[in-house]
């Protein structure tokens, strides 16, 4: 189960907007307890992919590294990723699993003609499998 409050989810949806046709993508910072992730904020980033950006996000190493020990100082860590889908549903694909990091929590926007319709949250499974995760 993953935990973000409305603030959060709004910062998330405008920035998957804006970035309309293309994916938006930034890091989710806040706690893991034993029952919940709780995002507590988040870091946009820019969608640092080198081509076609409408199906593509990467985030520099550099930004990585520098959100990591700024939650670090801060006594949060990385707990997960946004990104968008533009005109996709909220659903990984492929190239996002292959991608994706154990351990952390996927939330996908699936923006549809530049408005936000919906956000799932995913985690892998030890199959290397994305299970969906609850949002609370």
């Amino acid at each position: 189960m993953i935990l973000i409050t409305e603030q959060i989810y709004q910062r998330i949806v405008t920035h998957a907007e804006s970035t309309y046709p293309e994916e938006c993508c930034g890091l989710l910072v806040g706690k893991i307890t034993e029952t919940a992730a709780q995002v507590i904020t988040v870091q946009t980033t820019e969608n640092n992919w080198s081509g076609n950006r409408k199906n593509r996000f990467s985030i520099a190493p550099e930004v990585l590294l520098q959100a990591q020990k700024s939650a670090r100082e801060n006594q949060l860590e990385i707990i997960g990723i946004y990104h968008s889908h533009p005109d996709h549903a909220a659903i990984p694909s492929e190239i996002d699993r292959q991608l994706a990091w154990s351990g952390y929590t996927y939330l996908i926007v699936s923006v549809v003609s530049g408005r936000a319709i919906d956000l799932q949250a995913w985690q892998l499974d030890e199959g290397e499998q994305f299970q969906p995760v609850k949002i609370l």
